[in-house]
């Protein structure tokens, strides 16, 4: 271009013009493209660290899974374990009723076995349901029959038991089976 040119209003108009496209684009670019790439990472980051949670969370549901199988499995084995001396003394028993003569001291034998495993199942949480006087209760009893109260006083309670309730550490297990009074 010649001196004239230059000096003319229209190019520096056109100068500037060009000096402020050059800069004024080039910096958002740059920092669009530098956030992009910030949230692109970031992206990556959280991704990564979802997957090892999720990783982790399963990988806790499996091993607590396979824990329950364990311990339902392996639940009864104290119990078990506390119940064999008392299945070990019956079996002497036994062996001692086919050659023993003397009644009453099997009776009292076998009568100590039985002590010995009421205690055991009790140590362990097991009680027996009182029934027989107290009032019929459908928490803890089931009513085999009714029969007509012996005493006034009996109507609307357990006269008889046929077969004895239990709780196990406060839930019961099994109800007692009871006649009740009418």
């Amino acid at each position: 271009m010649s001196e004239e040119t230059k000096n003319t209003p229209a190019a520096e108009e056109n100068t500037a013009q060009e000096s402020e496209q050059h800069e004024l684009p080039e910096v958002p670019v740059n920092d669009s493209e530098k956030r992009i790439a910030e949230l692109e990472e970031q992206v990556t980051q959280l991704n990564d660290k979802y997957l090892r949670l999720y990783s982790e969370f399963d990988n806790f549901r499996r091993r607590t899974a396979k824990e329950r199988v364990e311990l339902l499995n392996t639940a009864g084995e104290e119990i078990i374990k506390s119940l064999l001396p008392a299945v070990d003394n019956f079996e002497r028993a036994i062996r001692t009723n086919e050659t023993a003569t003397d009644v009453k001291a099997v009776n009292e034998g076998i009568t100590l076995i039985a002590q010995m495993l009421k205690n055991t199942l009790q140590q362990k949480g097991l009680v027996a349901i009182n029934s027989i006087g107290e009032p019929f209760n459908t928490d803890l009893h089931e009513a085999i029959t009714e029969i007509p109260a012996p005493t006034p006083d009996m109507k609307g309670k357990v006269v008889d038991e046929v077969e004895k309730g239990y709780t196990l550490n406060g839930k019961v297990i099994r109800f007692a089976k009871v006649v009740v009074g009418s």
